[in-house]
């Protein structure tokens, strides 16, 4: 099975702000340079973003191993690794 990269300059999560109702596009691959988020880096590979809408505006931490069992939000999975 196909891993993603883990982002090695963070492990652990991306703290976010985010807007309730807004779509953001979480990076499944590891390769994005806009961490946590997309930016089209797994073009030609398994991967695809995970699209989500917050349901209330505030900071929220997204998983930045790739590997959270409650994607695309930590879930501590990077303690882990």
């Amino acid at each position: 099975m196909t891993e993603p990269t883990p982002n090695m300059a963070q492990k652990g999560p991306f703290a976010v702000e985010v807007e309730a109702g807004k779509a953001y596009y979480w990076c499944r691959c590891g390769k994005s340079q806009q961490q946590p988020f997309c930016d089209g880096s797994h073009k030609g590979g398994p991967f695809a973003p995970l699209a989500f809408t917050p349901e209330k505006s505030g900071t929220v931490y997204l998983c930045g191993c790739k590997r959270s069992g409650n994607k695309p939000y930590c879930d501590g999975t990077h303690s882990r690794l």
